[in-house]
């Protein structure tokens, strides 16, 4: 019986289930109800739960043909929304019906709630909504007279979705495949594109102190090229160490922002840089001042250390 329902899916134009997650660590936040339990179906249901866990690395809208069936999903804001739909179903309706679930979501929920959510499911009434979009989307000669295609057409041809395979998807059913090895290489080489955790109120007010200190460096900088020039007497490495403080809290800045290869001890040797310029600069300046700078770059240091990439998400329930 199973195998007999499994053939009735694929020979009809449906979509099947669909699920919204959080981008940065693959939690569900919804799912519709899986009415259908066919083989190929289950089978799907693991292709989710390995997607959710690279939707951070992987573009905003992208298409995994798994035989009979296609995994479609869109990421915005954070979040993104998969759907499970038959092979011969139109791609142009299954993006569609993604892009209502998405307008829906964003409005009923604020980004604060969904960055703060810890249970998974814990927005589970969307699935009202998913289940009446799924039945309108289901049903064609209901759907035309309601929704207009054609702006969705023409985004489709202009930016197709990207093609997501096997390969790219790496190990099923917890074995890993011959081609998984291949895979974790290209990650190695891909790892400068990662992206970090979101910014944090903390992380934020580190940013603004390190351009701060950046800023002050500069400008006494600038008034030791002057003290230079007006006297033979003043020392020149005073100018060469604000202009290095300011590179160091510049440098801290970016770390901040932008995942890098070794950003970790990168960070780490810049604060030793600012330490060190700042030892310079004792006799410039008095114990107050000395102990802010060095002060925000350590917490500098601390934020890039925290706000590390997002890697692998925890094995939800998808």
């Amino acid at each position: 019986m199973p195998a007999n329902r499994s053939s009735l899916l694929v020979e009809m134009s449906m979509i099947l289930s669909a699920s919204v997650i959080r981008v940065r660590d693959g939690l569900p936040l919804s799912a519709s109800t899986d009415y259908e339990q066919g083989t190929g179906v289950q089978e799907c249901r693991k292709y989710f739960k390995m997607l959710s866990k690279k939707l951070a690395q992987l573009p905003d809208r992208c298409t995994l043909k798994t035989g009979h069936y296609n995994i479609n999903f869109i990421s915005s804001l954070g979040v993104s929304y998969m759907m499970l739909c038959t092979e011969n179903y139109p791609n142009v309706l299954a993006f569609s019906f993604l892009d209502e679930l998405q307008k829906e979501f964003i409005t009923t929920y604020n980004m604060m709630k969904t960055n703060t959510a810890v249970r998974p499911y814990c927005f589970i009434e969307f699935d009202n909504f998913i289940q009446r979009t799924k039945q309108r989307y289901n049903n064609p000669r209901s759907l035309s007279t309601k929704i207009n295609l054609s702006d969705m057409q023409m985004e489709i041809k202009l930016r197709p979705p990207y093609q997501i395979s096997m390969c790219e998807l790496g190990s099923a059913n917890g074995v890993t495949s011959a081609f998984s090895v291949d895979y974790k290489g290209a990650g190695k080489i891909s790892s400068a594109h990662l992206r970090l955790e979101p910014a944090t109120l903390s992380g934020i007010v580190a940013f603004i102190l390190s351009l701060l200190c950046g800023a002050l460096n500069l400008i006494r900088g600038f008034h030791a090229i002057e003290s230079v020039l007006q006297s033979d007497g003043e020392d020149f490495n005073y100018v060469v160490a604000f202009f290095l403080g300011t590179a160091a809290c510049l440098y801290q800045c970016y770390l901040l922002v932008y995942y890098t290869s070794w950003r970790n001890v990168k960070s780490f040797l810049t604060f030793g840089l600012i330490c060190l310029c700042n030892m310079y600069l004792y006799e410039l300046r008095n114990l107050w001042q000395l102990f802010f700078h060095v002060t925000v770059g350590a917490f500098v240091t601390l934020q890039i250390w925290l706000r590390q990439a997002q890697g692998k998400a925890p094995d939800y329930d998808v």
